[in-house]
């Protein structure tokens, strides 16, 4: 008996300890999600959804968007009520690198002196951007070293439209036939077809008389047989002169899926002179042409954006035109609210800054909340008041609303977060955040947390 009573004690100890273990296990297994931002307006134009959603992130990906999901199941939770989660922006039109423009720009002997046009890639994040098109910056010349500096080293996605100038921009050579050779375009193109998404026609021929090499359409024809070529489509920064008409460009050269960028610049005929807005554009579109933005530094008037809006011709596709002239004064944002202040709405706002670009560059994969897909999500805020917009121009226009982007997570690492919606208040940090180096030792990581940033 005294025996049984030993065994049965024996087993019971075995089993609390079997029990305590399995506890303990229970205790330590990791997070489901490593992210979890709660409570914010999720819309996600490509699913359809525009109401509060809690949204996961694990490894990088999208791993849940749905309602109320346990904070308890994230390692990190961070609240986003009253703002709204969308996928990362997308401009389609960027420009990165030195293009054309020589190392030695500088110096006396340079070919040409105009600085580089491309401005640092990752200054989009700041935007709620995560994935910029180069606009044609660099050719077939100068492309692989755009790649190596920029493309290759950017935490922002960065893709191209490839110039049909082989040498790019701002090298001196954009007017010289000789550079527009659309079999080296289209082959620089298959070679990095995951990178490079269509091919760029500018500033071709906008003043001088013709001859006998520059003849009207000679560009534009040269990048649609490299994007025939290469199958893919042509973004045309175009000047129109009365024998290279607008109406010519739009309704017989572009081709379905063509994007014209710069669709509010000074020199379209956008709105008529009795204040109509010009029927060729909706024709165009009927067609299956594309058009985007592209502000920039001159390219965008309210003379022509307002009253096209007012008649209901938004562009397909919000973008900068970002470069070394007008980071101070144009951002993602700044363009997507200069147009919810036309009266556009929001969620129409981010379809034509998420899905809609990334079909556009054939991209699908870009631009959406999806389950599977790259956890790049953009965090903004709608803000109420009294705000100035200003156009290349100088002309102002009011406007009550704004949005602002107050984080940015770019394949599931915050890369912009400047207000600390992520972060722990100083004084409730962990232990380690208040480690004090001391002389001679290397730097401690004296963090508040140990989430993934840039």
């Amino acid at each position: 008996m005294q025996k049984r009573m030993k065994l049965s004690l024996t087993i019971i100890t075995a089993l609390a300890i079997v029990a305590g273990s399995s506890l303990f296990t229970f205790a330590q297994t990791p997070p489901r999600y490593d992210l979890l931002l709660k409570g914010g307006h999720v819309i996600d134009p490509s699913n359809q959804i525009d109401e509060v959603r809690d949204v996961a992130v694990f490894q990088g990906k999208i791993a849940a968007v749905e309602k109320n999901i346990p904070a308890d199941q994230a390692g990190k939770v961070v609240d986003v009520s009253n703002l709204y989660v969308t996928p990362g922006l997308i401009d389609i039109h960027y420009h990165i690198g030195h293009g054309g423009a020589p190392l030695d720009w500088f110096t006396p002997e340079a070919r040409v002196h105009g600085l580089p046009l491309g401005i640092q890639a990752d200054m989009a994040l700041e935007s709620g951007v995560t994935t910029i098109v180069d606009a044609g910056t660099a050719g077939a010349e100068t492309f692989l070293q755009e790649k190596e500096e920029v493309i290759d080293r950017s935490r922002v996605r960065v893709l191209a439209f490839l110039n049909i100038v082989g040498n790019g921009m701002g090298g001196g050579l954009e007017q010289s036939l000789d550079e527009m050779d659309p079999k080296a375009c289209a082959a620089t193109i298959m070679r990095y077809r995951d990178i490079i998404v269509g091919v760029k026609t500018a500033h071709y021929w906008t003043a001088l008389p013709w001859d006998p090499e520059h003849t009207p359409w000679a560009a534009v024809d040269r990048a649609i047989e490299c994007a025939t070529l290469a199958n893919v489509p042509v973004m045309y920064d175009f000047w129109p002169r009365p024998d290279r008409t607008y109406e010519d460009l739009i309704l017989k050269k572009m081709r379905p899926g063509d994007i014209h960028t710069h669709v509010f610049a000074q020199q379209f005929p956008i709105i008529l002179p009795d204040g109509k807005l010009n029927p060729a554009l909706t024709e165009a579109r009927a067609r299956g042409v594309i058009f985007d933005v592209g502000h920039g530094a001159g390219s965008f008037w309210f003379r022509a954006a307002v009253p096209a809006v007012k008649q209901g011709f938004i562009p397909d596709s919000m973008s900068t035109d970002m470069h070394e002239a007008n980071y101070r004064i144009v951002s993602m944002t700044n363009v997507m609210s200069k147009f919810l202040a036309m009266g556009v709405p929001l969620n129409d706002i981010i379809k034509r800054s998420t899905v809609n670009p990334a079909a556009e560059i054939h991209r699908p994969e870009l631009g959406t909340l999806s389950v599977g897909k790259d956890a790049d999500i953009a965090v903004l805020e709608l803000m109420k008041g009294h705000f100035g917009y200003i156009d290349c121009g100088v002309a102002r226009m009011d406007g009550n609303v704004q949005l602002t982007a107050r984080m940015t997570i770019r394949a599931g690492r915050i890369s912009y977060d400047p207000s600390g919606l992520s972060m722990v208040e100083w004084e409730k940090a962990r232990p380690q955040y208040f480690n004090v180096l001391n002389k001679g030792e290397a730097m401690p990581a004296a963090r508040a947390d140990d989430f993934p940033r840039d």
